[in-house]
């Protein structure tokens, strides 16, 4: 291709080679170039988030107790939104489970459950018998050794939840300003997600505790951008912008975390199980209402916001004196206007003089 037969600027012809070059070299290798900002990004851990710190440093229980997992299950239904094109993808992650019970063993770095997970239990079972079908083959065993195959651990809790809720666009927001073809603007937006966790009692079926936990997942935009005429023929624009988006699968972890942390103080508050210090249980079931009731005026503080009404059922109670004015005044609304008109009371001929 020619590019002299273009009307272009020097500067920009030889622009226009190199990154034809440049990526003519990309598409022959087959090998994307590494990103100029980020390189080769190496795997790294997940790291502990701050409600994990707070599920970690748990006093130690009394007693370990067994838990079981069967399954942690998304229940929203809902799938990713994007513009103009349709996605089969999930809003929220489906490996619910695993974050549950990660979570769960987390808990006072370990001390608190023995976690049981029964969403493999077909898998488990299937090994199980395996192993009791080739030593009866091999070995002449018509019952298996206990020492070679002890018994499967009972549970006495179960839980059981989901993620019962993940709501779009719950804030957005935004802020722009341009001045001689320079501008930049910002947007924000938010996302909620919402988990419910419970304990479940193996030998009654009682649910011994049911929490509810949300975490906002937040998302921001920062654009910025410049078209002006340089000199008569040639035209300037420049964009750039950047975003930046909380991982959902993190935002998720924290508000599992948040459930399952409410969930052992609420437990320890209603006699379940119990710290081992007491003295500790007591300070945690206090910061525990003292959440919930700051929870609590948020929702009483929207409740006793005024109400707008509709002006004709509006009345006003004028005080009576001597039987001359009426007991009550109504407001009435003026054919013509809109506008609230009261009718006009008599007059006192004591103040008339």
């Amino acid at each position: 291709m020619n590019f002299d037969s273009f009307s272009l600027p020097s500067g920009l012809r030889a622009m226009t080679k190199l990154a034809a070059i440049a990526g003519a070299t990309a598409l022959a290798g087959c090998t994307p170039a590494p990103s100029p900002f980020f390189g080769e990004a190496q795997p790294t851990l997940v790291a502990p988030t701050q409600q994990s710190m707070a599920l970690r440093t748990l006093p130690s229980p009394i007693q370990r107790m067994n838990v079981a997992v069967y399954d942690f299950p998304d229940l929203t239904g809902q799938y990713e939104e994007r513009e103009l094109v349709q996605s089969l993808s999930r809003a929220v992650s489906q490996g619910g489970s695993a974050v549950l019970i990660k979570a769960l063993q987390d808990a006072g770095e370990g001390r608190w459950f023995s976690v049981l997970d029964r969403a493999s239990l077909p898998d488990l079972v299937r090994e199980r018998q395996i192993l009791t079908e080739m030593r009866r083959q091999y070995r002449g065993e018509d019952e298996v050794n206990p020492a070679a195959l002890g018994p499967l651990l009972h549970a006495g809790i179960i839980l059981q939840g989901g993620i019962v809720g993940y709501d779009s666009n719950t804030q957005t927001g935004g802020a722009g300003a341009r001045l001689l073809g320079v501008g930049a603007n910002s947007e924000w937006r938010t996302d909620t997600v919402t988990v419910s966790l419970r304990a479940v009692s193996t030998s009654t079926g009682e649910v011994l505790t049911n929490t509810m936990a949300q975490k906002s997942i937040g998302s921001s935009l920062i654009q910025g951008s410049i078209f002006s005429y340089i000199e008569l023929d040639e035209l300037l624009e420049v964009e750039a912008g950047m975003s930046a988006n909380e991982p959902r699968l993190i935002a998720l972890q924290q508000a599992i975390e948040k459930a399952v942390y409410s969930m052992i103080i609420e437990g320890a508050e209603k006699g379940i199980w119990s710290f081992s210090d007491k003295a500790t249980q007591s300070r945690l079931i206090a910061k525990n209402k003292s959440e919930k009731l700051g929870a609590y005026s948020a929702y009483a503080r929207l409740a006793k916001a005024p109400q707008t009404r509709n002006p004709a059922s509006i009345k006003q109670t004028v005080p009576k004196k001597k039987d001359v004015a009426p007991a009550s005044v109504v407001r009435e609304l003026t054919p013509e206007t809109g506008a609230v008109r009261l009718p006009t009371p008599p007059v006192d001929d004591e103040v008339l003089g």
